[in-house]
């Protein structure tokens, strides 16, 4: 597929999909969660500051190629995954707080992607003069917090509406994200043995890592901390992809971002099933 029709299928689905959000996730119900300074602060602390910072550690670490250290850069700045309250409740998750940490991170990203790339970019020489900072932000605007905007206003001013697409609207956007994973898979399937063991092994330890993060900051006795772990672990893939087209760098990166997808799923599944079997066997509340 050509670079401007890949570019538009990303934008088209990352603008549904954060129109979706901003249709069925009440904002009201997202106040509350703000109300909650230290459960925020938790959130916000694992998933948008230590796995950042874990990957700084790792390309610090290892003698990665230039290719891989953009992918995990991009990966690490693009909080917020598509889907992931679905899988924080496959884990036995709290949809309330999953939902509520989904849209915060929506409208955080604006400001979260852009300077934690710049970050990035004053560490590392390699990345420096390949992300573009000021389009990443501008872009990032256009494709999440414009349509998560829209759909809290139509949830407030046309609720009835709103009601009404809400479900479909939701179906298309999953479709095309789903189909948008299955595409870039076919073209970085074929690279995915270029990847190389060392890269590999760095990208297993952030998946790792971050699932660690996660875990150790929700609370024991709560299925907040499935959730956040979930969180923590699924990086924005359409907004990495998309910052990628923007840096003309998506062949390069799409290989990492492909091993970093399969690995995620490798880690995050067996973590669900026993998450979801440890809440089970957790004595009930009257």
């Amino acid at each position: 597929m050509h670079h401007p029709l890949l570019l538009v299928l990303v934008k088209v689905t990352i603008f549904s999909l954060m129109l979706a959000i901003g249709c069925n996730f009440s904002f009201e119900k997202m106040r509350s969660f703000w109300r909650k300074p230290a459960l925020v602060f938790r959130a916000l602390l694992a998933v948008v500051v230590l796995v950042p910072l874990v990957v700084i550690l790792l390309l610090k670490l290892f003698n990665l190629p230039s290719a891989v250290m953009i992918g995990l850069a991009i990966l690490a700045a693009s909080p917020g995954a598509p889907l992931t309250t679905k899988r924080s409740q496959q884990a036995g998750g709290s949809f309330h707080y999953s939902a509520s940490l989904q849209l915060t991170l929506a409208i955080l990203a604006v400001f979260v992607t852009p300077i934690t790339l710049a970050i990035f970019t004053a560490l590392f020489a390699s990345i420096s003069p390949k992300v573009a900072i000021l389009e990443v932000a501008r872009q990032v605007i256009m494709v999440q917090l414009l349509p998560v905007s829209v759909g809290i206003l139509m949830q407030k001013f046309a609720p009835t509406f709103t009601q009404q697409v809400a479900k479909p609207l939701t179906f298309i956007a999953n479709s095309l994200f789903l189909v948008l994973v299955v595409l870039v898979c076919i073209l970085g399937l074929p690279m995915f043995s270029k990847v190389g063991e060392l890269p590999l092994v760095a990208i297993a330890i952030m998946v790792i890592a971050s699932l660690g993060i996660g875990h150790a900051l929700g609370r024991f006795d709560d299925d907040t901390r499935s959730t956040l772990a979930i969180f923590c672990i699924a990086r924005n893939f359409g907004l990495a992809l998309f910052i990628a087209i923007l840096n003309h760098v998506q062949q390069q990166v799409i290989p990492t971002l492909v091993a970093y997808l399969i690995l995620g799923a490798f880690v995050g599944v067996p973590y669900s099933i026993w998450n979801k079997r440890r809440l089970a066997g957790l004595p009930q509340e009257n």
